[in-house]
């Protein structure tokens, strides 16, 4: 299993249905073999652009772990799916995120010596 970070748009008007349109995008990743392991929900935002003809999306960020064919299988499921604007799932750089949490975490330290 590999780590992907998945990122959803979902379309504005299901902000009334999100949880069952989040259940949707769930499911695809779970029947693709996959497991999720962290899901941030950021809500209704603006887009920089008209992405399929709507000025704002729901804004989802997931963590998943998938194995090897899931990616086209989630590809092909999100690209006749109604509910996502766009969706980007790309591969997880360990390095690079274990340097960011290690930068805030001195930042952190940084910041509680400042206070006393």
């Amino acid at each position: 299993m590999k780590k992907y970070e998945l990122s959803v748009l979902i379309h504005p008007d299901l902000e009334a249905t999100l949880d069952k349109a989040l259940d949707s995008v769930r499911g695809v990743v779970t029947e693709a073999g996959g497991t999720i392991t962290s899901e941030d929900v950021q809500g209704k935002k603006k887009t920089a652009y008209r992405v399929s003809g709507q000025d704002f999306a729901i804004y989802v960020y997931m963590d998943v772990e998938l194995p090897v064919e899931a990616p086209a299988r989630i590809n092909g499921a999100f690209n006749i799916s109604d509910e996502v604007l766009r969706y980007l799932l790309v591969t997880t750089d360990e390095k690079g995120r274990a340097a960011l949490e290690e930068a805030k975490a001195s930042e952190r330290s940084e910041d509680a010596e400042t206070e006393e």
